[in-house]
């Protein structure tokens, strides 16, 4: 009879130790994967929209019944807060609280944004165990994605909505099946708290009754409990009326149709574009295609994204003009890569409904579609972050799937095949995570070369740009640029980071270029450069969540005010 090696047999005992103890305590396994794999960021600098909470929750530390009454510049020009930001408070009011007990380091509040990344993992592995016999796979599956570990190295909004989302979910349904009413007290509970969270997640109350209705065959007096967000909504929205003269649900809402006809993108090229973002933000999913598929079903598939990218592919590109050269050819191909990863993702949807079609199924494609839609259709633009309620259902749906192909019989596929699926999506999603946590320290090192050298001199720092970039900036005393107000003077420095937003020509004649700083950002993979095609956090910068390719350093221009200057 054939024997294993010592060092095999040995080697062999301690997996299966490792395999038996987190099979004991799953809770504890997830919690502390989700700390590994986000404690190498835990001192990523602000960046992008970071600095907008943290502003509202300094606000909310002063005056925390009046969250808004303080104006920014985000845009060129100041501007009440209220018409700036497009999200409820409820993270700026954790944000401060927070900071209140930690401090306002970097560490310290991406520190506390770990918890709500935990909740959201542990609340997949609590639904995905009503859904399917491997909850710990879907739970994996929808942590080890690009979108899920670069959201939760923000400190924005996305991940603690995500987290009251899913446990919303779990306590809904547990109280249908139950007819537990502190159950779908606590759900209603946290629909409103998701909604003041992100407004997103007041969709959560269609989908929960679509849920109940198909569960139930019949309407029940239970529904009621979902009357409590749509009063708590209601209630925000007048309350924001009172305080500011406008509704901040109302405002929203004007903002992202405002924005998407400012864009001008069309349906087709919309469509297409979601297709790569929902197959590169959940790429994790597109590495599993070889075990969720027969191999006539992947090849269809392919072909079949290739000829939709291949019909759409000339509208998208036609509204990226930076994108030049061999690199232009290089982000068609990804393009083309990550829709077939879309496609798979929507099919795997479709498939889920057409095979089972009960309550469960109805709610898992009812989530990945309707979240699909939402950030291809209504949304502003096309984002990373809009896609990120689709994980933890596209996880559970990955499971669900695997369980039906290989039964708990199959020990030999199943175990190495969904570990090296999962080990590729890992491997992606941390070097996806690892090039934005570069970005930001580019970023930020730019602000603080750029005050060294302008900040000696006998005028005062202007700058434009937005993001963490300003934060940074203002931080050593330098201001933004009011196009409409400010008055340089012959001495001031002007500052202009390339890689920004809400840029404006300089004067050439009033003007001198003194130094271009530049800063080594993401090498060979990027979320947010217009000339590699990425925009992870608005696709109007690239038709790509992340770009692999030849990435531009951070460039920094500095101007100096001729004496003659006005």
């Amino acid at each position: 009879m054939f024997r294993l090696p010592p060092d095999s047999a040995r080697k062999s005992e301690m997996l299966d130790e490792i395999r038996s103890r987190c099979a004991r305590h799953p809770s504890w396994t997830l919690a502390l994967m989700t700390l590994a794999a986000l404690l190498p960021f835990l001192a990523k600098p602000f960046n992008i929209d970071d600095p907008l909470f943290l502003w509202t929750a300094k606000q909310i530390q002063v005056h925390p019944a009046n969250f808004y009454s303080f104006s920014v510049n985000w845009y060129g020009e100041m501007q009440p807060m209220w018409s700036v930001t497009e999200n409820p408070p409820l993270a700026g009011y954790y944000l401060a609280l927070a900071a209140t007990i930690l401090g306002w380091s970097e560490t310290a509040l991406h520190f506390a944004f770990v918890l709500p990344a935990v909740a959201a993992v542990l609340g997949t592995y609590r639904l995905a165990k009503i859904f399917c016999a491997r909850p710990m796979l879907a739970a994996l599956a929808a942590l080890l994605t690009p979108v899920f570990l670069v959201s939760a190295t923000t400190v924005m909004c996305d991940v603690p909505m995500l987290a009251f989302w899913v446990w919303a979910t779990v306590f809904w349904i547990e109280g249908i099946e139950k007819n537990n009413s502190r159950k779908l007290f606590f759900s209603a509970l946290l629909i409103a708290l998701a909604a003041l969270t992100k407004y997103f997640g007041a969709c959560l109350i269609p989908l929960l009754v679509v849920y109940a209705l198909a569960a139930k065959r019949k309407f029940d007096w239970q529904l009621l409990w979902l009357l409590l967000p749509v009063v708590t909504l209601c209630g925000y929205q007048i309350a924001t009326l009172a305080l500011y003269g406008h509704g901040g649900l109302s405002e929203a809402t004007g903002y992202a149709a405002y924005a998407k006809g400012f864009l001008g993108f069309s349906g087709l090229a919309t469509a297409l574009t979601a297709l790569t973002f929902t197959g590169g933000c959940l790429a994790t999913a597109f590495f599993f295609t070889p075990l969720l598929w027969r191999a006539r079903t992947q090849a269809a598939l392919i072909v079949g994204a290739i000829v939709v990218a291949a019909i759409l592919l000339p509208t998208v590109m036609a509204k990226y003009d930076p994108i030049q050269g061999v690199s232009r050819t290089l982000v068609e191909f990804q393009i083309v890569f990550w829709a077939a990863g879309g496609v798979g993702v929507l099919a795997l949807t479709v498939a889920e409904i057409w095979e089972r079609r009960d309550a469960q199924s109805w709610l898992l494609a009812l989530w990945v579609c309707g979240t699909f839609l939402f950030a291809a259709l209504f949304n502003w633009t096309v984002n990373g972050r809009s896609l990120l309620p689709m994980a933890p259902a596209l996880g559970i749906l990955l499971a669900r799937r695997l369980e039906k192909k290989f039964p708990a019989g199959a020990k030999i596929v199943w175990p190495r095949g969904a570990t090296i699926c999962l080990a590729a999506g890992a491997v992606l999603s941390l070097l996806v995570a690892r090039a934005d946590f570069s970005l930001a320290v580019a970023d930020r090192q730019s602000a603080q070369q750029v005050c060294a050298k302008c900040g000696q001199g006998p005028g005062a720092v202007f700058f434009q740009g937005h993001w963490g970039f300003q934060y940074y900036m203002q931080q050593q005393g330098a201001t933004a640029l009011d196009v409409r107000h400010s008055r340089l003077q012959p001495g001031d420095c002007l500052v202009v980071p390339v890689n920004n937003t809400s840029l404006f020509p300089v004067n050439s004649e009033t003007t001198a270029q003194r130094e271009i700083i530049s800063v080594a950002g993401p090498d060979w993979l990027t979320t947010w450069s217009a000339p590699a095609g990425a925009g992870f956090y608005a696709a109007a910068r690239g038709p790509l969540p992340f770009a692999f390719g030849n990435v531009p350093t951070e460039n920094v221009i500095i101007y100096d005010l001729k004496p003659a200057a006005k």
